[in-house]
């Protein structure tokens, strides 16, 4: 019985990690804009600085390079973890993985995005879309196709406005996620985590981030100002979202990437 047992829990954990991993017949996508002194950031928000703090040959006559870099915790492709907008919800380095990796689904809702900058993604958009490809399962990481990723790093395009501190606030401008369309997926489908191509998961000229609230208080963590989601399909793609570690931390800069299925 031992010796069976033995053999026995080796292959069960063997068959999960294969089914975990991607086919070959794919490609990894990177949803992910560099981070640069171009990088977009909340208006009121400092800015991404790299300085270097030595480059070239060593007395000892090797060559070598080191940066430091200064950042705030939402700009760039970045985390909200659910403290963000949720008091005693998880910070950045309590999100268990399986909020942060798993299959995804993209929702295109370019069309009415680019026609109208205030835009806010409905229900009927969300079942809309579920008509066509079926409804949302369950363990899905939901990702909101904009089209706003092709304005970066355009601030004035991107965000509505090139204005800075409160009076840049007040003059923002893009898509975003519509809080009643919130709650309904909170209800409604059992969502792993949410990203977008704009700068807020509210849109613009949100005066109260409703829609944060309703997610971040149910430890759905959200990513945004995520890139290339026009190579996302509707189905079928593997999404992986790490953020930097930070302890207590309400956000942090995010590698987010895709694994994309061939097409048949």
């Amino acid at each position: 019985m031992k010796s069976s047992l033995c053999f026995a829990l080796p292959l069960c954990c063997a068959l999960r990690l294969s089914a975990a991993v991607p086919s070959v017949d794919g490609a990894w996508i990177d949803l992910t804009h560099a981070f640069s002194a171009d990088t977009i950031y909340w208006p009121t928000a400092d800015p991404f600085v790299l300085t270097t703090e030595f480059s070239g040959r060593t007395p000892q006559g090797f060559f070598y390079v080191a940066k430091k870099f200064s950042a705030s915790e939402h700009g760039g492709t970045h985390l909200d973890a659910p403290i963000h907008f949720g008091e005693g919800r998880q910070s950045a380095d309590e999100l268990p993985l399986d909020r942060l990796i798993g299959p995804a689904v993209c929702i295109d809702v370019s069309a009415p995005c680019l026609a109208n900058p205030d835009y806010e993604i409905s229900v009927t958009d969300l079942q809309g879309w579920e008509r066509i490809h079926g409804k949302i399962p369950d363990d899905s990481i939901v990702l909101l196709h904009t089209g706003y990723a092709r304005f970066w790093p355009d601030r004035k395009k991107y965000l509505g406005t090139e204005l800075r501190g409160p009076e840049g606030v007040a003059q923002l401008s893009f898509p975003g996620l519509a809080p009643a369309a919130a709650e309904w997926l909170v209800q409604n489908r059992k969502v792993r985590s949410i990203g977008l191509d704009t700068a807020s998961i509210d849109y613009g000229k949100s005066q109260k981030y409703q829609t944060h609230v309703v997610l971040l208080n149910r430890n759905i963590p959200v990513f945004e100002n995520v890139m290339n989601l026009d190579q996302v399909p509707a189905t079928g793609a593997q999404v992986v979202a790490l953020p930097m570690k930070i302890k207590g931390g309400s956000g942090g800069p995010l590698r987010i990437i895709a694994w994309v299925p061939k097409k048949s």
